[in-house]
């Protein structure tokens, strides 16, 4: 290929080249330049079409995309704003400096912010909306590194009170005032919508949130509107997969309301991002090729003079040779450096700053640092039809900080204290008017006076887009009814001997939701690929796939009652095979009521393995943004996806959903506890509004299920309930206390009648769909009584149902041990707790010998039961001898632990 493009950059004829490039001028100047890309698209094909090979370049030169005569010119007050950014630099510099000079390197960061103040300045004052009565509002996704800016400016605005700036980061005495030290909407739920510092997650929830945007207006729930997404993020920030990972969606689906801005200062959080090549050219040919307008946001207006003399391209020439390890050494070490080094390596180059000094090189700015640049950049983005656009600004990290104190230098991101000497530079570069004697202890605050012209204009500003941001919305103005549990009488019902999965009972679940006239158009059914897994392939035709074009092809199938159908206003969101866009998809329909001010409920079903673990960040981002809605982990358990193996087979996912404080999690056994479930969890997040998600795991085993209990309700939400009373006891007769929730709970009812039928011991089943909630109930009750010792003592609901109950407790799941564990410490005293697990890796067999080679089938169960029996001198040991050997049980086999 490189000989190939030498072959391609001779010129054999520099005349006749001369010719076509006059012959394209003219055609510009005549019919513009959509005119003559359409003759060269022509040219290009006739090459193809006559067998030359024609490599695809998908960067262009190294300039801005927007020339100095195409630039939209700004309205604003140019003296004004650089007074406002100036205050805003200053005020989010000393917040973080405050903050470390007290006790305790509370940490922050300066350099992030310093290098993209102009880029969220020009936004605040020119193109963000707020929501208001006239517009839906843009959502602005802030690059979590430079929250300090975005809190200054709030300050400026009066929304934050001094006092505040100095709890940025002290979120324990803050008592609800303090700032938060990213966006973080758990802590700041009127200020904050999307957690963004978790590096990638930003990117990918921006992109699915302008798909559910477009979503939303192309199935009527809102009306049509210009709001975008703006979506902040780092150059180095694009290695992280989520970030890159779903732009092709964007670009295939139009989405023309998604604007990213990367903040390309060329450093990482050690050092270059690319420092042997160049990033901007790198993600420039990586957003083309994904279908976006990508804008070039190089060079400041201090350039555009050098470039209009470029007339043998040798700038330009420079410019492309030049790596980012070298630019930013420029900006490091000066103007002198510069011209020796940069504009000294070619006589043209030279001869061009000849008449500068050496502080005019050093002001050349980059473009992410020119207000004017920016403006136009915006106006273009906001302007783009039928695609999504990427700014590639380029600034420099820690701009304004000095030399000395890490502007352009490797260790600048971790920079977070500055010296007097360091904060005196700042206050002159910026102009801010403080005294010397002023800076010696501390390094003030400074507010003009809400009175002042600066203040005036940023609030006149605002006042013209809607109102103010950073802005949140708590609950959704909609009033919604969640059905009676009567609703779910499909599900309550038992099966009789027709066999189903708790994957298929909650589908039917879903269905019915469909159904209910004032809830139905609000769920919305997300898959990443596996709806045909999960039995859901009849809303295909029921309520239609997602497709923002409609369906331009005759479907295979189309000859099938449950075909495959795509549709502009179809309900189901189908994200193909990526559980990383499934829930950041699921997080924009989680959060539509607090973004959109409407009221959804998603439910995002897949592999549970694949859940938590593989996408365990983005759940906890979802927590912290206050999301609502079902996470549904089908096909779960260690030994219920038989078949499957290793890397499919989930024994561990409810550990990692109870780590999220906000997350209500469930296993499930039979249809009448999902329906219970199902119907709580409308009641909790669509008609009370309450801030937390839910987390159920549904298996693919068919079996008969029973009638809901009468009075079950109660316990199968708080996560236990007695499920079949094993009579009273007679005098002197064993009995035990038999738990297990999920497929294994029916091994465990068999364990019973095996204990009954060949050893005499009456069992008490309890089912527990959660040990997570039970857990929860049980450490409150405990701290409650720590910190309240003469008042009644609370009892855990755990302790509260086995008071009393004979015999040693044992607990089966289909999930490792420390899943039933948990309620180890409320249980009563003196009853012995043995609790049996699929510890180990996954792996394919039957079910029948994966529950035997874990340990948790009926035999294996049973036998726990009598060895804790012996343990309390309730049976002998020689019945549990028997035991091992009548069920063929190998006490010398490997723990599966370790195999």
């Amino acid at each position: 290929m490189d000989q190939l493009d030498d072959i391609l950059n001779q010129d054999i004829d520099p005349t006749e080249t001369r010719e076509w490039i006059d012959s394209l001028d003219a055609v510009i100047h005549h019919d513009g330049t959509e005119r003559a890309h359409f003759l060269l698209e022509k040219m290009v094909d006739t090459t193809r079409r006559s067998g030359g090979h024609l490599p695809f370049n998908p960067t262009t030169e190294y300039v801005n995309t927007i020339p100095p005569s195409q630039e939209a010119k700004s309205p604003g007050d140019a003296a004004m704003e650089w007074r406002i950014r100036s205050l805003i630099r200053w005020n989010a510099m000393a917040m973080v400096v405050r903050a470390n000079r007290k006790p305790g390197e509370l940490g922050g960061h300066i350099a992030s912010f310093a290098s993209s103040a102009t880029l969220y300045d020009v936004g605040f004052n020119h193109f963000w909306r707020a929501p208001s009565a006239d517009h839906p509002g843009d959502l602005v996704l802030h690059q979590g590194h430079s929250s300090p800016g975005v809190y200054a400016r709030s300050f400026l605005e009066g929304r934050l009170a001094e006092d505040q700036l100095d709890l940025f980061r002290m979120e324990v005495v803050g008592k609800g005032r303090a700032l938060s030290s990213y966006p973080h909407p758990w802590l700041m739920p009127d200020y904050w919508q999307v957690p963004t510092v978790s590096m990638g997650l930003g990117p990918i929830q921006a992109i699915y949130q302008a798909q559910f945007f477009k979503y939303l207006e192309n199935r009527g729930l809102v009306p049509k509107s210009d709001r975008k997404i703006w979506c902040f993020l780092g150059d180095g920030e694009c290695d992280e997969p989520e970030s890159l990972g779903a732009i092709s969606l964007a670009g295939r689906e139009g989405l023309d309301n998604l604007i990213f801005v990367i903040n390309c200062n060329l450093q990482r959080l050690d050092g270059p991002v690319r420092g042997n090549g160049k990033i901007i050219q790198e993600l420039e040919g990586v957003f083309r090729g994904g279908g976006w307008n990508a804008i070039k946001l190089a060079w400041g207006s201090y350039w555009d003079p050098l470039l209009a003399r470029d007339d043998k391209g040798v700038l330009r020439k420079l410019m492309m040779e030049t790596v980012d390890g070298e630019y930013q050494a420029c900006k490091a070490f000066g103007g002198a450096y510069t011209r020796e080094h940069f504009f000294g390596k070619y006589p043209e180059t030279r001869e061009m700053v000849a008449n500068l000094s050496d502080d005019d090189i050093w002001r050349l700015n980059r473009g992410g640092h020119d207000p004017h640049k920016v403006y136009a950049a915006y106006h273009a983005a906001s302007n783009t039809k039928g695609m999504p656009t990427v700014i590639l600004a380029k600034t420099v990290k820690g701009y304004g900080m000095g030399l000395g104190s890490g502007e352009s230098q490797n260790p600048t991101h971790q920079q977070k204290k500055l010296d007097d000497e360091s904060v005196r530079h700042f206050r002159d570069r910026f102009q801010i008017p403080i005294a010397d004697d002023k800076l010696h202890d501390e390094v003030p605050y400074y507010h003009p006076g809400m009175d002042s012209p600066e203040v005036q204009y940023m609030l006149e500003r605002r006042r013209a887009l809607g109102g103010f941001l950073p802005q949140r919305r708590r609950k959704a103005e909609a009033k919604l009814k969640a059905p009676e549990l009567a609703a779910f009488e499909q599900i309550t019902k038992g099966t009789g001997e027709r066999e189903i999965s708790t994957t298929m009972a909650l589908v039917r679940g879903i269905n019915l939701l469909l159904r209910d006239k004032q809830l139905g158009e609000r769920i919305v059914p997300i898959v990443a690929d596996e709806a045909r897994t999960f039995g859901m392939e009849g809303m295909f035709r029921q309520i239609g796939i997602y497709a923002p074009f409609g369906q331009k092809y005759k479907p295979q199938d189309s000859d099938q009652l449950l075909y495959y159908r795509e549709d502009q206003k179809g309900q189901v969101l189908q994200q193909g095979i990526s559980e990383a866009g499934g829930m950041a998809s699921w997080m924009a329909a989680a959060t539509s009521y607090s973004v959109s001010n409407q009221a959804m409920l998603p439910f995002f079903i897949y592999y549970s393995m694949f859940g938590f673990q593989r996408i365990g960040d983005l759940c906890w981002a979802a927590g912290d943004m206050r999301a609502r809605g079902f996470l549904v982990g089908g096909t779960a358990g260690r030994t219920t996806l038989n078949g499957e193996g290793l890397q499919h087979e989930d024994g561990h996912s409810h550990l990692l959903a109870g780590a999220i404080p906000n997350v209500k999690a469930y296993d499930p056994t039979f249809s009448y506890e999902v329906a219970v479930i199902l119907q709580d969890g409308v009641r909790s997040m669509l008609q009370e509004q309450e801030d937390h998600y839910y987390y159920i795991t549904v298996m693919n085993e068919n079996y008969s299920h029973p009638d809901l209990p009468k009075g079950s309700e109660e316990g199968i939400i708080k996560g236990m309930y007695l499920f079949q009373d094993g009579g009273k006891p007679k005098k002197g007769e064993p009995r035990v206390q038999l738990l297990g929730s999920g497929t294994i709970l029916r091994e465990v009812i068999a364990a019973a009648e095996l204990l009954e039928k060949d050893f005499g011991v009456k069992s008490d089943i309890w089912s527990c769909p959660s040990f997570v909630e039970l857990r929860r109930d049980g450490f409150d009750a405990e701290r409650w009584n720590r910190l309240h010792p003469e008042a009644e003592q609370r009892v855990p609901y755990v302790t509260s149902l086995l008071d009393g109950r004979s015999g040693p407790a044992i607990a089966a799941t289909d999930y490792v041990r420390e899943f039933a564990d948990q309620i180890r410490a409320f249980m009563p005293d003196g009853m012995r707790y043995t609790v049996l697990g699929t510890d180990g890796y996954g792996r394919s067999d039957t079910r029948a010998h994966l529950r035997d080679f874990f340990e948790v089938d009926r035999y294996w169960i049973a036998h726990a039961a009598l060895a804790a029996l012996a343990k309390d001198g309730k049976v002998n040991a020689k019945d549990v001898s028997r035991a091992i050997k009548e069920y063929k049980l190998d006490p010398e086999r490997p723990n599966p632990l370790g195999q």
